[in-house]
């Protein structure tokens, strides 16, 4: 079916009654098609040599002229020629799908770069497609066709490749972004341009308190397709940052749009104090807390544990997380209450804890173990004294101190083989009052976690043979054996000069040597050697080959 052309002509014909016909302008007429419309420009020749017959808009490119010529315009049944062109955004650009199908010739150009080339005269259609990369940007793209001899059809599309396996370009980031925020609704209205991507999926909104992490609130699966969108943040009077996103159709995500801020207005308590603690200290019981985002002040309430009946009385008001309370009693417990408060009189919650007084220090340690596990190092275990504000236990080792935990479980990951280790622990209450330390416990290691050292003096010789590799010997008392890798220098294809060595366990070598020759065929290419010590617990630094000892040795020519 011959394409019908009248609404296209009638942008570039200038129409005028004379007897009784129809006058189109002259072909000379300027013609402007707006992006992403084709400028279609028809020749009466097949060489687009002078000045076209007819220029006017295409929606898109897709003609069967049958055996006659185009509709609207005057040429020749055979040897004509059509030029369409078109410069547009191709937004990030990326990976996309031209195809060409044409009955005679057919020539596809993006920025002047011929990317499909059919030119010859057939008696059959012929078809073509080609996966290319556009860079991002404005680009133009060119469809050149001839029809020689015979029937005459022409179609050409492009489109983005959405494969989520073949397109990882980011959509470019939002622009034009602008926020608007009603006091008295609590309601923040965002509008933005739209993006100019091809396959643009639709767009996903964050929001953010200054230095916390971006968190979705859009939809947690359907994304914005249009360019606005309303939000209504907490009303805190806490100033949030907005940030869109485009997501296109293989599922990328742009960076960040403009951020864009709002303070909001503060209805909202503060949150309620956590981590709170209250630990005996000398001359009083310390109270210490999480800040509170919001809070300009926090209040203290307090009551004696062993009287029930007591009144809860207000005894601090602070600004800062802690509090000392001296006004106590010594070997008398308490109850405390912390809430949190804002500049607008907004009051969190209250939080609970409770301490004992009394500068006394804690009884020591019992029941301490040591446990050797190959696997993890020396597992030590043991059982509180019955004093309740214990906070930390420091552990000593052969008579030094080794380190600080809250738990009643250590694991000493530092241990060496064939070592007898000695350990104590001594309990540290809320005032800094330590304990007497603990029974000892002793244990002999039978195995480790540390990988011997790496190989030293290695070199590599290049024989009709092999390659012989040399180094100094390892020292490690629990030395096992060496492994002995080859790497292979593996090209980037795309990145001229780039690529990676790429290593592969070839051998095992015996404890006690140090030499090994590497058996091969001599082509003259270049190989890397690595050796790395394994002690008899598996322990090895080839875990990373970056930290195993290697040599490059280039192979004697072939022949």
């Amino acid at each position: 079916m011959t394409r019908t052309r009248l609404s296209a002509l009638a942008t570039t014909a200038a129409l005028a009654a004379s007897g009784g016909l129809l006058t189109a302008a002259p072909a000379s007429a300027a013609v402007t098609c707006a992006s992403p419309v084709w400028t279609a420009q028809y020749y009466a020749n097949s060489t687009f040599s002078g000045t076209p017959k007819l220029t006017t808009c295409d929606n898109a490119i897709s003609e069967n002229y049958g055996t006659g010529d185009p509709t609207g315009v005057t040429l020749p049944r055979d040897n004509f020629s059509v030029r369409w062109s078109v410069t547009r955004d191709f937004g990030s650009g990326g990976p996309f799908t031209f195809t060409a199908v044409a009955q005679d010739g057919i020539r596809v150009y993006l920025d002047g770069v011929r990317r499909i080339d059919l030119w010859r005269n057939v008696s059959t259609t012929q078809r073509k497609t080609v996966a290319v990369t556009v860079p991002a940007g404005r680009h133009t793209l060119r469809v050149d066709y001839a029809a020689w001899t015979g029937a005459a059809n022409v179609a050409f599309a492009y489109g983005p490749n959405t494969s989520a396996t073949v397109d990882k370009v980011r959509p470019l980031a939002p622009a034009g972004a602008a926020v608007a925020y009603d006091r008295a609704l609590n309601k923040v209205t965002l509008k933005w341009a739209a993006n100019k991507e091809m396959d643009l999926a639709g767009y996903r909104l964050y929001r953010r308190l200054p230095a916390t992490a971006w968190a979705k609130v859009s939809s947690a699966t359907a994304l914005i397709t249009g360019t606005s969108y309303v939000n209504y943040p907490p009303a805190t009077g806490e100033s949030f940052l907005y940030e869109l996103r485009a997501v296109d159709r293989a599922g990328n995500e742009s960076w960040g749009g403009s951020d864009l801020g709002v303070t909001t207005t503060d209805r909202t308590a503060p949150g309620a104090p956590s981590g709170v603690t209250a630990a005996d200290a000398r001359g009083g019981i310390t109270l210490a807390w999480k800040p509170v985002t919001g809070a300009t002040r926090y209040v203290v309430h307090r009551r004696p544990t062993a009287d029930a009946t007591a009144a809860v009385t207000q005894v601090a008001t602070v600004s800062a997380p802690a509090w000392t309370d001296t006004a106590v009693a010594e070997n008398t417990g308490y109850s405390y209450w912390v809430s949190a408060a804002d500049a607008d009189g907004n009051v969190s919650a209250r939080t609970a804890t409770a301490a004992v007084h009394g500068d006394f220090a804690p009884g020591a340690p019992t029941a301490l173990t040591a446990l050797d596990d190959a696997r993890t190092g020396i597992v030590l275990n043991w059982t509180a004294p019955a004093a309740t504000d214990v906070v930390s236990y420091r552990v000593h080792r052969d008579g030094v101190l080794w380190t600080t935990v809250t738990g009643r479980t250590y694991t000493d990951r530092t241990v060496r083989y064939g070592t007898t280790y000695r350990y104590t622990v001594t309990a540290v209450d809320g005032a800094g009052n330590e304990s007497a330390a603990s029974a000892a416990a002793s244990v002999t290691t039978e195995g480790d976690l540390v990988a011997p050292a790496a190989v030293t003096g290695l070199k590599g010789t290049a024989g009709t043979d092999g390659v012989l590799l040399e180094w100094d010997a390892n020292t490690e008392p629990d030395l096992e054996r060496y492994d002995l890798y080859k790497g292979e220098f593996w090209a980037d294809e795309e990145e001229p000069g780039g690529g990676v060595w790429v290593f592969r366990h070839v051998d095992y070598i015996p404890a006690a040597a140090t030499s090994h020759l590497f058996a091969s065929t001599q082509d003259g290419d270049r190989y890397r050697f690595a050796v790395a010590a394994v002690d008899k617990w598996g322990n090895t630094l080839a875990t990373d080959i970056n930290d195993v000892s290697w040599v490059e040795v280039e192979e004697l020519p072939a022949g």
